[in-house]
């Protein structure tokens, strides 16, 4: 996390010692709801988190305006950098809920890590953004320490960062959790689907759950229309309601670019916010579908749950949550057993899903 990026006011510093020993303090930063002295703390707590995840590229530490990181790229004829941002969505509102703010950080990193390996590109380097009502620094560092557990299963290192406190904006309890990604990848080795042809295989990857997407209907079912509480046990879920809604979200990219090394992978869809039906047609070409046979891989039960109890429909359904799948690979067919195996062996959970035929860049789901 870069330090001077931590909240602090503007013009020459003042503390509230010297307000308190001034006859006329008059108005501080203080008054108005932003705790400098709390964002100091918070910066010390997250320091040594963040350098857990540094490369050896990162330049300096924490303190500067900027973070620095080395592209000499060594063994890259020619990188292209590529980036990403996003963020955790309404999932923040079960962290607090719960208040359990040690995973909402994984997700971040999840969605972003995971976008720009559909391109084939190795992350580099992580910056978030962390928007409070009030800023708790013990409950920030936990918000930064899952973002530090991501980075480490990513590969990539936290480099810099900003921690925002904004009284009247947001509720005291409040936060908000964005943040960005650059990855870098060999020219000739983009992943882009142009190369995917009829005959190719789908692999799918198991999800761990709803992942970061869908929060705003889940809730809605639940909480809404049907009144549970988050340490509810429903029928058909392995633990409460709450800890089924908070499970992280599965990070890919390693076994991504463990399987880069073994097959072709010709197209990568990353199944978030759209699901399925809006997320695999973006990586195929104009003249091939994509039949998905969503019978293939185990469903979750959180997916069925919603399904009945808010009396969705199917296509609804999978136009909004991931229903078990968090990735879909595209490969040559004589390819399919050692990506299955490559997966499998890294403790992924993958599956034979579908093929591609000859067609107009849409999607099938048969059963």
């Amino acid at each position: 996390m870069s330090e001077d990026k931590r909240e602090k006011g503007a013009g020459p510093a003042r503390t509230s010692e010297d307000a308190a020993n001034s006859e006329c303090p008059g108005l501080t930063y203080a008054d108005a709801g932003v705790d400098i002295e709390a964002g100091n703390k918070a910066v010390e707590l997250f320091r040594e988190e963040a350098r857990s995840t540094y490369l050896p590229e990162v330049l300096g530490g924490l303190g500067g305006f900027a973070a620095l990181f080395d592209a000499s790229f060594e063994g890259y004829r020619h990188p292209v950098l590529v980036s990403s941002v996003d963020g955790v969505g309404t999932k923040v509102r079960l962290a607090q809920m719960m208040d359990v703010h040690d995973t909402v950080g994984i997700d971040l990193v999840a969605m972003l890590v995971d976008d720009i390996v559909c391109c084939g590109a190795r992350p580099l380097f992580l910056l978030d953004y962390l928007c409070m009502g009030r800023l708790v620094p013990e409950k920030a560092a936990a918000i930064v320490r899952g973002i530090a557990a991501g980075c480490r299963r990513a590969g990539c290192s936290l480099v810099g960062g900003e921690t925002a406190e904004h009284p009247g904006l947001l509720e005291p309890d409040e936060y908000d959790l964005a943040g960005c990604v650059v990855g870098v990848v060999e020219k000739e080795r983009i992943i882009d689907g142009s190369s995917i042809r009829p005959s190719d295989v789908l692999v799918g990857l198991g999800s761990s759950g709803l992942h970061s997407n869908g929060y705003s209907l889940a809730r809605k079912v639940f909480f809404e229309l049907n009144q549970f509480n988050l340490d509810d046990h429903l029928r058909g879920l392995g633990r409460s309601l709450g800890e089924e809604l908070l499970a992280p979200t599965e990070i890919y990219a390693p076994g991504v670019l463990k399987a880069m090394e073994k097959v072709d992978i010709k197209g990568i869809a990353h199944i978030t916010g759209g699901g399925i039906i809006e997320n695999l047609p973006r990586i195929l070409p104009d003249d091939v579908d994509a039949v998905v046979d969503i019978t293939s891989w185990p469903g979750r039960s959180i997916f069925q749950v919603i399904q009945s109890m808010g009396e969705i429909d199917q296509v609804e359904m999978f136009r909004t949550f991931n229903m078990g799948i968090g990735m879909i690979l595209v490969v040559d067919r004589e390819e399919l057993r050692p990506t299955m195996e490559v997966f499998a062996n890294n403790a992924y959970r993958p599956y034979f899903i579908g093929e591609i035929l000859n067609g107009s860049g849409g999607i099938r789901l048969v059963c």
